[in-house]
């Protein structure tokens, strides 16, 4: 009882905290159809869930596996596999705030800090958007901060206990996504953080080149453990469909350069906002002597990864700097502590502090209760709400084939074979429902499979389109419904099949 009155307000605080988090993410959780990457997620996970020999699915299409592997565990409590994937990014989430109070309260060595930099954590409108996604993008957001924190931690207590929990950290990583390697590579980054002026220091240094190294291979041994696939090749060809290789971009050095720029940093701005980031890059220079390798060291964790992607990327969207951009909230809650702590006039103190995260707040009050409108990265809203990527009418249709299924058998043709919306809606939602049988078809040819019709000629045979927009003019078909996706100019359609048209 004594320790719980000694930090009675860092456990009502901490308590708060989780409790704010938990209903920001679990609000509106489902209102957000299912989008495409979030339909192909969700349907490794019931495969490998039910098939041990494909455990390593993902790796068809390049992709690490570990979030396949904890979706497929979330499974067993949850009846939707959409939501079983959703919670497992509200759970990513969570460590990563709490992972981010350690980082902060560590890299700084003030807990005000800590506390603030979750609290901007569960306000980010980039982190509330991914945490409420069945994407890998939170998961390896969480991963990064809590290996910078290890990382930080190593350096300044070297010890073997933490070199092998980062080393099972970065392993985790790398097994996550391919990005977590920039996690060992900026490493020796941390040296920043070394002390030079004591008196054992060359040991010290021989003693954390070796544990770092130690972390390192742990890694690449976990990374290893992929080989055991015959699919383990196309993960680098998966990772070259999106950043070039360095012969690759040799070849036009700054051909794409400010274009990956401008649309970084447009997604940048939009998520962060333009005071939150400034406010960040401020910190720089508030309290100079005190604390300028450690904001130093924060600024190369943001400002290397986004040059490469700058330098190297070939096709980009916004989620690719969701991991990166964590340094800057710790960053910004120096900012806002140094404000709290300095700024005596209080109306000048609260109007700096609404002036800094006010259009954090207006962002999510969008992402809450409006995704198609938020003045997000558009692209995002694209994905999630608007174009076709998303996944309007998808609940829709389910709802049809299942009360359809309850009369007798039918037939559902989809547009689209692998990563198709449509085809991996329904086998995630009635690929157990036996009176349902299915196929995709990709493309749809001009006339019609003859099996279409015969199936039609004995059982209702249905048909959705998704990516076209439009069927072929010649099928003979009977429209049943297109439901709009968000506010765009794109629609999901459910036809018929009607032989006798």
């Amino acid at each position: 009882m004594a320790l719980i009155r000694k930090y009675r307000e860092t456990i009502i605080l901490a308590i708060g905290l989780a409790i704010a988090y938990f209903i920001t993410r679990l609000v509106n959780l489902m209102v957000v159809p299912m989008f495409t990457d979030e339909a192909i997620y969700t349907r490794w996970s019931q495969i490998a869930r039910f098939d041990p020999a494909w455990r390593f699915i993902s790796l068809t299409d390049g992709k690490q596996p570990s979030f396949v592997w904890l979706n497929m565990i979330f499974m067993r409590f949850f009846s939707d596999p959409l939501i079983s994937g959703r919670i497992v990014s509200v759970f990513s989430g969570f460590f990563g705030m709490i992972g981010i109070f350690f980082l902060a309260s560590e890299i700084f060595k003030n807990k005000r800090i800590g506390f603030i930099a979750s609290a901007l954590y569960i306000i980010y409108p980039f982190s509330l958007v991914y945490d409420k996604m069945a994407l890998y993008d939170s998961l390896v957001a969480t991963i990064t901060v809590w290996s910078l924190y290890l990382e930080v931690l190593l350096i300044r207590k070297i010890r073997l206990d933490i070199a092998l929990i980062l080393g099972m950290v970065l392993g985790f990583g790398v097994l996550t996504k391919s990005s977590a390697f920039l996690s060992i590579y900026l490493l020796p980054f941390s040296l920043l953080l070394f002390d030079y002026k004591q008196k054992d220091k060359r040991q010290k240094f021989l003693s954390w080149v070796g544990y770092a190294a130690l972390s390192a291979i742990m890694a690449y041994g976990f990374y290893m453990m992929l080989r055991l696939s015959p699919f383990f090749h196309i993960i680098d060809e998966k990772t070259h469909l999106f950043v070039y290789t360095f012969r690759e971009w040799l070849d036009h050095p700054f051909n794409f350069l400010a274009g990956n720029f401008n649309g970084l940093k447009d997604w940048l701005l939009a998520y962060f906002t333009i005071p939150a980031l400034i406010a960040s890059f401020l910190s720089l220079f508030l309290e100079r002597k005190k604390f300028w390798q450690e904001k130093l060291l924060l600024l190369i964790w943001f400002a290397l990864p986004f040059l490469a992607l700058v330098f190297f990327g070939r096709i980009l969207y916004p989620r690719f700097i969701l991991f990166m951009t964590m340094p800057l909230i710790v960053l910004l809650a120096f900012s806002i502590n140094w404000v709290l702590e300095n700024v005596r006039n209080n109306l000048w103190k609260y109007g700096l502090l609404v002036a800094t995260i006010g259009l954090m707040i207006v962002s999510d009050f969008y992402i809450l209760s409006d995704l198609a409108h938020a003045p997000i990265a558009k692209p995002d809203t694209d994905q999630f709400m608007n174009s076709w990527p998303a996944g309007g009418g998808t609940r829709e249709i389910v709802s049809f084939f299942s009360e359809k299924a309850k009369n007798g058998k039918i037939y559902v043709a989809t547009e689209g074979t692998f990563g198709s919306l449509a085809t991996y809606t329904i086998e995630i939602y009635l690929g157990d429902n036996h009176n349902v049988d299915k196929r995709g078809i990709y493309p749809l040819p001009e006339k019609i499979p003859a099996d279409l019709l015969e199936r039609a000629a004995k059982m209702p045979v249905y048909l959705v389109i998704n990516d076209s927009q439009k069927p072929p003019p010649s099928w003979p078909l009977r429209l049943i419904a297109r439901y709009q996706k968000g506010i765009g100019n794109y629609y999901m359609g459910l036809y018929e099949i009607t032989p006798n048209r």
